[in-house]
C-alpha cells in the first residue's frame, strides 16, 4: 500500500483541511503514516501568519526529503497560496497548490511523479466553495466540519485575505448531509470551522446566516454536540445568541478575537469595533448566558503599541474573564499595510508583552476551572489518560479526567468537578 505523511502549520482550518485530505488520500488507497517515517508522499501544509510559520514550513519541506530522499513533497495551504514562485524555488518541493482546488491532490501525485508542477491558481477565479470531506479526528468522537471559507476583513495586519480569497460557504443541505455521514460514523460532537466563519452565507441565495446553518444541523440524531469555533464580535447577533440558548445541543463557548484592547490600536488594525462596544457585548452575553466560556486572541507588540495601550489591553482582558488567551506576537508580513506601519516594537518588548499577557490567561484559566469545582458538567470521553482514567472536554471547552472504563470512550458522561490539576485540567469522578 502506498503511504502519505502530514504535517499542518498554524489555525485550526489548516488543521481541518488536512484532516480532510487525510480522507481524500485514504480514498485514494494510501495508508496515513508518521511524519517522521519514510513516506511516499508528504503533504506540509503550511501557514503564512508569521515570519516564524515560514521558516518552520521551509524546516519540515528539507526534513520530508531527508527522510526520503525518492518521496513526492506537496507543498499547500497559505505559503503556497501567496507565494507558489517562492516555494516552487525550493529544490525540495514537487507540488505546489493554493488554498482551493485541491480534490484532485491524490492524481496530482502521478503528474507530480513526471516533473515539479505549480498548480496554484488566482484566487480570483475560484469557483466555489472547495468540497472536501469532513475532518475526522482519529479518536472518532469530534469531527470538524469546515461551512466557510475566504475572508474578506483586511485587517492591516493580516495577510489571510490575500492567501484565502473570496468568501464562499457551503450550502446547508450539504451541511447536513456530511453531518449525517459523520453520526453514523459515531462521532458525537461536531466543530463548525471556517476561515471567517461569522460571514456564513453571505454568498448564498437568500438571507442565510450562521444561526441558520445550525437550526439545519441540530436536529442530526447522534451528534450531542455543536460547538462554533470562532465568530468575530461585530458578527455575534440576537438571533445567533438565541439559537444557542434554545437549544442544548449548542457548546455554551464562543471563540470572539479581540486582539487589542486599545481603541487607538484597533482603529490602526481596522477592526470594526472599539474597546467599549467589545466589553459592552461581553457583558450583554454573560447577561444571556451566565456560564459561557468565552476565548480569545490577543496580539502583543502591534506596530506603535505604547506601554499604556498595552495596560489598555492587560485591563480590558481581565475586565472581560476569558477562559482561555491565544497569545502571538505581531510578525509584519509583506503585502499587509501594518508592515510599512512606523514604529514598529522592538523584539524583546514583544516577548515580554506576549509573556505577561501569557500569565494572565494563566490566571483566568486557572479563575474559570476554579468555579467548575463542584458542578457537574458533561463531558465526552475522548482519550486514555493513564492510572484507569480516561479525558475529555466540557462543553466550555474544559479538559477533565475522571476514573473510567475504556468501553466508555466516545460517550457524553456526567461528571461531577472536584478539583484542580497541575497540568490544568480537572479531576472529577462520574455521576452514577
Amino acid at each position: 500500500m502506498r503511504s502519505v505523511a502530514f504535517q499542518t502549520l498554524g489555525c485550526k482550518v489548516n488543521q481541518t483541511e488536512t484532516a480532510a485530505l487525510q480522507e481524500l488520500f485514504a480514498g485514494a488507497g494510501y495508508e496515513t503514516v508518521a511524519f517522521s517515517s519514510p513516506a511516499d508522499v508528504y503533504v506540509i501544509n503550511t501557514c503564512t501568519v508569521t515570519h516564524l510559520s515560514d521558516r518552520k514550513s521551509r524546516q519540515l519541506i528539507r526534513r520530508a526529503r531527508r527522510t526520503n530522499p525518492e518521496g513526492v513533497i506537496i507543498v499547500t495551504g497559505c505559503l503556497a497560496q501567496v507565494a507558489p514562485e517562492d516555494v516552487l524555488k525550493l529544490p525540495e518541493v514537487d507540488l505546489v497548490v493554493g488554498t482551493h482546488s485541491r480534490e484532485r491532490l491524490p492524481e496530482l501525485v502521478l503528474e507530480a511523479q513526471k516533473g515539479r508542477l505549480n498548480c496554484v491558481t488566482p484566487l480570483e477565479g475560484k469557483g466555489g466553495f472547495e468540497m472536501l470531506p469532513a475532518a475526522q479526528s482519529g479518536k472518532r468522537t469530534r469531527a470538524f466540519l469546515k461551512v466557510q471559507e475566504g475572508c474578506r476583513q483586511f485587517c492591516s495586519y493580516c495577510i489571510v485575505p490575500y492567501a484565502r480569497g473570496p468568501l464562499f460557504s457551503m450550502v446547508p443541505s450539504e451541511a447536513a448531509a456530511e453531518t449525517c455521514r459523520l453520526a453514523a460514523a459515531g462521532f458525537k460532537e461536531l466543530i463548525l470551522t471556517g476561515v471567517h466563519l461569522g460571514s456564513y452565507g453571505v454568498d448564498l441565495p437568500g438571507q442565510v446566516a450562521l444561526s441558520d446553518l445550525l437550526k439545519v444541523l441540530i436536529p442530526v440524531e447522534g451528534i450531542a454536540r455543536i460547538r462554533i469555533s470562532s465568530v468575530e464580535p461585530t458578527e455575534i447577533t440576537p438571533d445567533l445568541i438565541e439559537t444557542l440558548l434554545s437549544h442544548p445541543k449548542i457548546c455554551r463557548h464562543l471563540h470572539i478575537p479581540l486582539q487589542s484592547g486599545d481603541d487607538e490600536i484597533l482603529r490602526r488594525m481596522n477592526r470594526k469595533y472599539d474597546s467599549g462596544e467589545f466589553l459592552y457585548l461581553v457583558r450583554w452575553l454573560r447577561a444571556q448566558i451566565p456560564d459561557l466560556a468565552l476565548t480569545t486572541d490577543v496580539m502583543a507588540g502591534f506596530p506603535g503599541e505604547t506601554e499604556e495601550q498595552f495596560a489598555h489591553t492587560l485591563k480590558l482582558v481581565r475586565l472581560c474573564g476569558f477562559s482561555r488567551l491565544h497569545v502571538f506576537k505581531y510578525s509584519p508580513r509583506c503585502g499587509t499595510p501594518a508592515a510599512d506601519f512606523p514604529a514598529q516594537v522592538p523584539p524583546r518588548v514583544k516577548e515580554e508583552r506576549s509573556k505577561r499577557l501569557t500569565a494572565l490567561g494563566e490566571e483566568l484559566a486557572a479563575a474559570f476551572q476554579a468555579r467548575l469545582v463542584g458542578q457537574t458538567v458533561e463531558v465526552l470521553w475522548e482519550e486514555k489518560a493513564g492510572r484507569g482514567q480516561l479525558a475529555g472536554l466540557t462543553e466550555h471547552y474544559v479538559r477533565v479526567a475522571a476514573k473510567a472504563s475504556p468501553a466508555m470512550l466516545g460517550q457524553l458522561v456526567p461528571v461531577l468537578v472536584l478539583r484542580p490539576q497541575q497540568d490544568g485540567s480537572l479531576y472529577g469522578e462520574i455521576v452514577r
